[in-house]
C-alpha cells in the first residue's frame, strides 16, 4: 500500500535544471555510495538488490543490459516502471504489475523509495535505481558508475564465460571515452531536446553530430568502439542510438542525418542489436509508440506509423560489420 506522504509530484526538468543561459544542466545523483568492501561501500551481495528501470529511459536500460550479458538475473532482481494516468505527473509507478504495485517491494511509485531513503530529497526519482530489498530504500541511482559495479564488484556472481566489458588495460580508456559519450551523445540529446534558448540548442546539436561524425570514423576501422570486442562504452551508445530514430528525432528539430544515415554506426547499432541481451532489453516499438491525437489533421509520424513498422525486420537486415574484426565470429573477450 502506498504512503500519499512519500509520493511526489515529478520536478520538471524545464523548470529545474535550466541554467539563466537557456541551457539544460542534469541534476546531479543523489544516491552514489559506491559497492565494494570495506568501510562506507554497499555490501556486493547476492539476492539483496533489486534493480528498477524503464524502457523509454536510456540511463537505466544500460544497467538491464550489462545485467542479462554477465549473468547476474538470479543475482539481482529486476522490475521495470512506468508512467500512468494521473492529474499531475507523479513520475515512475510500477504500471506493469498487479494493483500497480512492486510485488517484493510493495510500493506503487518510485517516488516512495527515494522517500524511504531520504524524506527531504526533492529532485526527480530517476532510473536506474537500485534498492535494498531489506529496507525498501534507494541505495544507489549513480548511472554514471552503475554498470562498472557491476562488471567489476559483482565479478565474484558472473556467469561462466561472462563478457570482459571492462577490461583492466582499457578503463582509463574507456572512462574517458564515456566522459565523451555522456557530454556530447548521451546527454547531448536531452541538452538538445531540452535547451530553452535557442543559443543552447545550437550549440548541443552542433555538439552531438560533431561526436556522430567522430564515431562514423572510428567505427570506419573497427567493429566496436575499442575493437574486435564489446565493452561497456558499446554498451552506452547503443541506448541512445536505439531511441534516435525512433523517439527522440520528435524534439530534436531539423535533422542532418538519422542513424539510419550514417553507414558504419547503422551498421554497429545492428551488429550489437543481434546480441540476445541486447535485443531483449530494447523495446523499439514501446519506444516508438505514438500518443498523439489522430483527430486533427496534421499527425505526427509516430502516431501515424508506430504500429506498422518492422522495426525488428529494420534492426536484423545483415551488415558487413564482422569483416571489421580479427575474431569475426566472436563479439566479447571473456576474462582469462
Amino acid at each position: 500500500m502506498s504512503s500519499e506522504a512519500n509520493v511526489r509530484v515529478r520536478p520538471k526538468e524545464t523548470e529545474h535544471e535550466i541554467n539563466e543561459q537557456g541551457y539544460f544542466v542534469r541534476q546531479k545523483n543523489h544516491f552514489t555510495t559506491p559497492f565494494g568492501e570495506g568501510e562506507g561501500k554497499l555490501p556486493v551481495e547476492a539476492g539483496r538488490y533489486r534493480l528498477i528501470w524503464a524502457k523509454g529511459c536510456h540511463w537505466s536500460n544500460r544497467a538491464s543490459i550489462v545485467r542479462e550479458l554477465l549473468g547476474l538475473e538470479d543475482v539481482i532482481s529486476i522490475n521495470l516502471a512506468g508512467h500512468g494516468k494521473h492529474e499531475q505527473n507523479l513520475g515512475w509507478e510500477f504500471v506493469f504489475n498487479e494493483n500497480q504495485s512492486d510485488p517484493v517491494l510493495g510500493v506503487q511509485f518510485l517516488s516512495e523509495l527515494y522517500a524511504n531513503a531520504d524524506p527531504e530529497y526533492k529532485g526527480r526519482p530517476t532510473v536506474p535505481a537500485v534498492i535494498d530489498v531489506q529496507t525498501g530504500k534507494v541505495v544507489n541511482n549513480d548511472y554514471v558508475w552503475l554498470t562498472n559495479y557491476l562488471e567489476k564488484e559483482f565479478a565474484p556472481f558472473h556467469k561462466a564465460g561472462a563478457p570482459d566489458l571492462y577490461p583492466a588495460e582499457l578503463r582509463a580508456d574507456i572512462d574517458k571515452y564515456n566522459d565523451f559519450l555522456f557530454d556530447n551523445v548521451n546527454n547531448g540529446v536531452y541538452k538538445a531536446m531540452f535547451a530553452q534558448s535557442i543559443e543552447a540548442y545550437n550549440d548541443a546539436y552542433e555538439h552531438l553530430y560533431t561526436a556522430l561524425d567522430s564515431i562514423e570514423e572510428r567505427l570506419a576501422h573497427r567493429r566496436f568502439l575499442f575493437g574486435d570486442y564489446v565493452t561497456d562504452s558499446d554498451v552506452r551508445l547503443f541506448v541512445t542510438l536505439a531511441r534516435f530514430d525512433t523517439y527522440y528525432f520528435k524534439n530534436l528539430g531539423p535533422l542532418r542525418n538519422r542513424i539510419v544515415d550514417f553507414r558504419n554506426i547503422w551498421g554497429y547499432a545492428r551488429d550489437l542489436y543481434a546480441i540476445p541481451a541486447f535485443k531483449n532489453n530494447t523495446y523499439l516499438r514501446d519506444l516508438a509508440r505514438g500518443n498523439g491525437d489522430k483527430s486533427t489533421i496534421f499527425i505526427d509520424y509516430n502516431t501515424r506509423f508506430w504500429d506498422q513498422i518492422d522495426y525488428e525486420g529494420l534492426w536484423s537486415q545483415p551488415h558487413d560489420r564482422g569483416a571489421k574484426s580479427s575474431n569475426p565470429e566472436q563479439k566479447f573477450k571473456t576474462r582469462s
